[in-house]
């Protein structure tokens, strides 16, 4: 996916993730690798594939955050690109937690 049509920027960030498929009783143990306000990237090696409805568990730094989400795109044997969808502003406070913690690991913090 090209960077021109992401609507916020993308960071490394790693995390565990449980990807549970709509109407699943159990989950998958994932990876998080990359996240964004709208998203992230999901390494996996059976990723599930585009528009599949999915609900996202992701554990990191002693925080949780749970999103609905749908499959932008799916890379077979490395993972998949998740949206997420009406993130619960709890969750979403966690979220920009953990993006601020990654620009400054990118970027560096500024004094």
């Amino acid at each position: 996916m090209e960077d021109e049509r992401r609507r916020t920027p993308r960071y490394p960030f790693v995390a565990t993730v449980e990807v549970v498929e709509k109407g699943a009783q159990a989950g998958v143990s994932a990876r998080v690798t990359e996240l964004s306000l709208y998203g992230c990237y999901v390494e996996m090696p059976d990723p599930r594939p585009k528009g599949t409805q999915v609900v996202l568990k992701v554990y990191a730094e002693g925080k949780y955050l749970e999103s609905h989400g749908s499959v932008l795109y799916s890379q077979p044997g490395q993972g998949m690109g998740v949206g997420f969808q009406n993130v619960n502003p709890h969750y979403l406070m966690v979220l920009k937690h953990w993006l601020l913690e990654a620009a400054h690991a990118k970027f560096g913090k500024k004094e």
